[in-house]
């Protein structure tokens, strides 16, 4: 399987509905529909990126669907090869046939991000607009769809480039002064090249600094209900869900597992964990339950500690309220408190009239923003975009101490190369020979 080959694949969901789009892309995608539409021209005479209305046949020329078909030729397509869109009724049975039409053709089944993959082959975009593609597809909040907008249309990697092209500049400039001191090239002051690099690690540090908000829009903030068995938990995730998603039993311990949901919470994306009741049990059932709430509760970015206003305080109960990431929440409002819990400072809620759910969630935004988890930018770095980023920031720490240090260029420049290296590998560029290049484009050289 190569780059070379013509692939096909479905681009729609499974299941039933209205339109099912296939998609052909390669140097034979045109020949292939020549082959496997009838209409009233062949698409190999199709003007680009034009409907046309006509009729999928199989190998053995019977019908299968009446589809819309374009083309959309190389290099003016979304994977930079020539692209052939067939849009045909939906239905798992109809894509199926139309996609086995295609293969029998000559096409092969194309590899999951495939069609993007080839995209990026063919320089239609960078690493970070091939990522941001999957990221506008899972976006759940607006905030989540703008970056991955803003990503897809190049913002993060246009930062890149210009932290790129400033490491490409000072490496050019710092081998002029080792290779070439007979063109009289005068090198910076130590002073002046320790700002330029100071610049380009300010500037690497601000875009590491939203490595956490962009997993929170990513992933979403993990926040964990636990606390004693029939302490509300679960009544409290179907309230802040807005619907019933788990069954609620006055009978101690009915959730034996983690339940997991999704809410948007004003833009953020908030994943809620109702957990096992923390008891001893002799079930072992039970006791996995809990056993998956500790583990949980090491995962969380915040905890929601629920206990029962009108019962005494457990046992286990420690009642600290002071960590950042720890909510203690008295369930039940709606009854008479224990004097356990007087004067106890902590949220009070009543699952059944619905009574500090507000002053609740606003507390969960508050101690999401005090750990500078709530996005407030719509450019946010991934993973992969904070390990290289990180190795970047490394690489040029060390050059920075061998300036101040006063050692040789040379140990500087292998820095400031493996950062250039770590920098390129975001955007999927990783070519040290531009570094030459822009010595000789920008003094002369060799004359």
């Amino acid at each position: 399987m190569t780059a070379s080959d013509t692939i096909a694949a479905i681009s729609t969901p499974p299941g039933e509905g209205a339109i099912a789009l296939v998609r052909i892309s390669g140097a034979d995608a045109i020949e292939i529909a020549d082959k496997i539409f009838r209409g009233k021209e062949q698409p190999s005479r199709f003007a680009s990126h034009v409907q046309h209305l006509g009729e999928i046949v199989s190998a053995e020329n019977q019908l299968i669907d009446q589809v819309v078909l374009s083309v959309h030729r190389a290099p003016g397509s979304y994977t930079g090869d020539d692209l052939v869109e067939i849009s045909c009724h939906g239905g798992t049975l109809v894509s199926a046939k139309v996609l086995e039409s295609c293969l029998r053709a000559g096409a092969r089944a194309a590899r999951p991000g495939e069609f993007t993959e080839r995209a990026f082959l063919n320089g239609k975009m960078d690493l970070t607009q091939a990522e941001a593609v999957i990221d506008l597809i899972r976006a759940r909040t607006d905030l989540a769809l703008r970056s991955a907008t803003e990503q897809l249309e190049g913002r993060l990697g246009d930062q890149i480039r210009r932290i790129r092209d400033e490491l490409i500049a000072l490496l050019a400039h710092i081998n002029a002064s080792i290779d070439f001191p007979e063109e009289g090239i005068d090198p910076d002051e130590d002073e002046m090249l320790c700002a330029r690099l100071d610049s380009i690690r300010a500037e690497i540090a601000v875009l590491l600094a939203t490595a956490d908000q962009g997993r929170v829009l990513r992933e979403g903030v993990r926040v964990v209900i636990y606390g004693a068995t029939n302490a509300g938990k679960s009544s409290l995730l179907n309230r802040l869900l807005g619907y019933d998603r788990v069954i609620v039993s006055d009978i101690h311990g009915t959730t034996r597992d983690t339940i997991e949901e999704t809410v948007n919470l004003e833009g953020v994306p908030i994943r809620l964990l109702d957990t096992a009741g923390l008891r001893a049990s002799e079930s072992e059932l039970e006791r996995e339950g809990i056993a998956r709430t500790e583990k949980s509760l090491q995962l969380a970015d915040l905890r929601l500690h629920i206990a029962e206003r009108n019962a005494p305080k457990p046992a286990y109960f420690n009642g600290q309220t002071s960590d950042p990431t720890e909510i203690v929440v008295l369930n039940k409002s709606d009854l008479p408190e224990n004097n356990d819990w007087k004067d106890f400072p902590a949220l009070r809620i009543s699952c059944v009239t619905g009574e500090g759910l507000p002053r609740l969630q606003k507390e969960i935004l508050a101690r999401i923003r005090r750990q500078n988890l709530r996005p407030e930018s719509a450019i946010a770095i991934n993973t992969r975009h904070r390990d290289c980023l990180r190795r970047a920031l490394e690489s040029c720490d060390r050059a920075r101490t061998a300036l101040g240090e006063g050692l040789s260029r040379e140990y500087v420049t292998i820095d400031l190369d493996e950062a250039l290296r770590a920098v390129g590998e975001v955007i999927g560029i990783v070519d040290v020979e531009q570094i030459l290049d822009s010595v000789f484009s920008q003094f002369c050289i060799g004359k």
